[in-house]
């Protein structure tokens, strides 16, 4: 919300029009010791000079080459010692001149302002030892205090959440996935996950044929038994899908006792179509 607006009366806007050159603190302390208007802030009179247009008759630069936080002495101690450490610097500028008001960072950014270089560049040169080469650290600071000792892996140890060999788990699809003793081709690790079903029924039947997949016979994909699987021509699975386009019933939501029909319906019809480009191909 905005505040209350602020009547002045023909006097003190005769004062204030007559003093509007002094300093915002100046300006806002003298009208108080004139009129004594306590619900009058310094930023007021700044927003009233503003509205008005009153000009101050200041420069805007009237500050350019001038150093408003340091002295001539203390710029001169400044650019003579910017070799330092900003520690070292700070510490002994304080000592030389007693300010409390100055900072490190304020002498950080002087130095960079003025483009004073130290010489530094922050990096490891090439081949130089660090300084705490063969150092231990102390015992209970650092990575040897006991609570961070609590979260670091002895030798040995193996993450809660290890995945060994013959680990299952359910993928997007739906499908059980195994890890086995295979180099994953794409990490080059000693194991990989493959879809079980896959992996069972190879070990009994040997590599799905070329063309070929493994459908579910009785719909639940999670069913990894090798009898429950069966190697189709890839040419079948679309006929497997129904919908109002073929006219058929999808296999996978049709009643139990349907599937083996539907399933063999789908093999007739894609011999079918492969008989009928034969002899097309033939002619």
């Amino acid at each position: 919300m905005r505040g209350a607006r602020i009547i002045y009366s023909a006097a003190e806007m005769a004062w204030l029009e007559a003093n509007r050159t002094m300093v915002i603190s100046d300006f806002h302390r003298a009208f108080q010791a004139a009129f004594s208007r306590p619900d009058i802030s310094a930023m007021n009179l700044h927003g009233l000079r503003k509205r008005k247009g009153w000009k101050t008759g200041r420069e805007g630069d009237r500050y350019k080459g001038r150093h408003r936080k340091f002295s001539a002495p203390e710029m001169a101690w400044l650019e003579a010692n910017r070799l330092l450490p900003i520690s070292d610097y700070h510490g002994a500028f304080i000592a030389a001149f007693p300010r409390e008001d100055v900072r490190p960072a304020n002498l950080h950014a002087l130095r960079k302002r003025m483009g004073w270089k130290t010489g530094r560049t922050g990096q490891f040169a090439k081949g130089q030892t660090p300084p705490n080469k063969g150092q231990r650290c102390p015992e209970g600071v650092g990575g040897r205090h006991p609570n961070a000792r609590k979260t670091q892996f002895k030798r040995g140890q193996e993450p809660h959440n290890t995945k060994h060999l013959g680990h299952e788990r359910l993928n997007v699809d739906g499908y059980v996935e195994i890890s086995v003793a295979e180099t994953n081709p794409h990490t080059g690790y000693g194991r990989r996950y493959v879809h079980k079903h896959v992996h069972l029924w190879e070990a009994l039947n040997g590599p799905v044929p070329e063309g070929f997949c493994l459908k579910c016979l009785d719909g639940d994909k999670t069913n990894t038994d090798p009898a429950n699987w069966t190697a189709i021509s890839r040419g079948v699975l679309p006929r497997l899908n129904g919908g109002r386009a073929t006219r058929i019933m999808a296999y996978d939501t049709a009643p139990d006792e349907l599937k083996p029909a539907l399933l063999t319906i789908a093999k007739i019809d894609h011999r079918a179509r492969e008989l009928r480009r034969q002899r097309k191909d033939a002619a």
